[in-house]
Parts: structure tokens; sequence; C-alpha cells
């Protein structure tokens, strides 16, 4: 069975879930573009608050400079967030080990995003899921269009560090081979598209699509309602945005409207 989310033609699928995404150095949410040239865009704790009364689905909190720093996620900023919502929070940044799942569950979160730490290590994967469940790990993939001489299969290459490096691993052949180590979820994100709000990456969506069975996340590009449903007919099981919730340019109910409009389920 896969996650795939309900459509036109199968209204009594599974609901898309809408995720806003915080983006957190320094125990501030910020936002860029490719992730760079950041901006402060508000407090975690009184976002994640907002989001959950707006109606979002989930949340989404990322260290995003945890891996590159080489330091833990900020527990703290974790255990505030999840303390002020009643929805479920994935986190991730940083997590390199079984027990930084652990203290990360022990401080609210609901689910655990690994990246960096998976490709250096990739039985850390099995690790967490024989540990923990697969309903707790997400694997969170980077990945950007190859160029030049670093090509792939896909087209596509996974980074590392937060977008910063490079690998010349093929993006989709890594989620197939993740899923089937015991991931529960695949956080997709368009490194090309990230912060552009250009709308999501559709060729990128629909190959892992076909590659994995596991629910998958779309990030990386979101800046109209339009966009929204785009990614889920690409193959997206839940949308998630970053900058054009925090800077106010949309909310959670329109971008709910819109995929609604389009004959797939959401929740209300």
């Amino acid at each position: 069975m896969t996650g795939r989310a309900a459509g036109p033609a199968d209204p009594g699928g599974l609901a898309v879930r809408v995720i806003p995404c915080l983006d957190v150095d320094g125990g501030r949410v910020v936002k860029g573009v490719n992730f760079a040239g950041l901006r402060d865009a508000g407090d975690p704790v009184e976002l994640a608050r907002r989001y959950d009364a707006e109606g979002a689905d989930e949340l989404v909190f990322l260290d995003i400079t945890a891996s590159s720093a080489g330091r833990d996620t900020t527990y703290d900023v974790v255990r505030r967030t999840a303390e002020e919502v009643f929805i479920p929070l994935t986190v991730g940044g940083g997590v390199r080990s079984v027990d930084d799942v652990d203290r990360l569950l022990r401080a609210g979160a609901d689910k655990v995003g690994v990246n960096t730490a998976a490709i250096e290590r990739p039985e850390l994967l099995t690790e967490i899921g024989d540990r923990f469940g697969a309903q707790v790990l997400v694997l969170s993939v980077d990945a950007r269009r190859t160029a030049g001489s670093a090509t792939t299969g896909s087209g596509f290459e996974i980074t590392t560090h937060g977008g910063r490096v490079g690998t010349g691993l093929d993006a989709v052949a890594w989620a197939r081979r993740a899923a089937s180590d015991g991931v529960g979820e695949i956080l997709l994100n368009s490194m090309d598209a990230d912060g552009t709000r250009t709308g999501f990456d559709l060729e990128l969506i629909a190959q892992v699509r076909a590659a994995v069975t596991v629910p998958v996340v779309a990030s990386g590009g979101a800046g109209r309602p339009a966009d929204f449903p785009a990614a889920v007919a690409a193959g997206a099981d839940a949308v998630l945005a970053a900058s054009v919730f925090h800077f106010g340019q949309l909310r959670v109910a329109e971008v709910k409207d819109a995929i609604a409009g389009a004959g797939y389920a959401v929740r209300r």
C-alpha cells in the first residue's frame, strides 16, 4: 500500500497534509533562497503556535546549520516548540545516532528527520527503524539537478550539510534504498527551487514517487496556491512550505482551499 494522496478519481483516499516548515538557525526561524541569504522570520515557538491555530496538519522543525557546524540540534527550542502545538512535529538537523533520536523524542518530537549522517553511514536508518519503528523515521533528501560532468541516472544528486556539499549520489536511487531500509516517509526538498517561489520541482517529485511506496512530502519552491495541487498531482502525499507562510504571502487555509478545489481530500 502506498501513502498516495486522494485525487479526483479517488475521493476516499488519504487527506493531503499541509505542513509549514521552521528552518531554525541560532534559535530563530530564518529563510533565504537556495539556503543562502538568510533573513530572520521570527521566533519558532510563536510561529508554531500560529500555524497550529491556523489548521496546519503537521510542523517540520529543521536546524539547518547543526550538521554543517558539527553540533547537536537545539533541544531546548524543540522542547518549547513541542509544548505549544498539538499536531505532529518532525525535527531534523544534526541527528547522528539512535541516542539523538531518543533525545528528540523525549524533547517532544513525534518524528525525526535524518539526512547527512545516513549518507555517511546508511546502516543508521536500519538502527533507528529497528529501535523506534518506521513511523518515527523520516529521510530528508536535499536534491539538486546535476550539472557538467556530475551526472546521475535520474539527473538529480544528493547534497548534504544543509545543501552545501554535493555527493554525486543519485537522489532517486538513494530514496529507493532508504525506503527499503525502513524509512517511513521521505521529505523531498528541491535545492534548486528552495525559496524561489517558482513552483515545486514536479519532475523530481514524480521520479521519487515512482521509486517508493512510502509517503513523499514535497518541499522547495512554493509560491502560489496553484503550486500545491500541482505537487500532489505529481505524486506528493503532503506539501511543505516556509517563506510564503512566514512572511504572510499565503495562509494554510488558502493552500487547503486550492488543494480541495483541485479535487483532493484535505483535513479541515
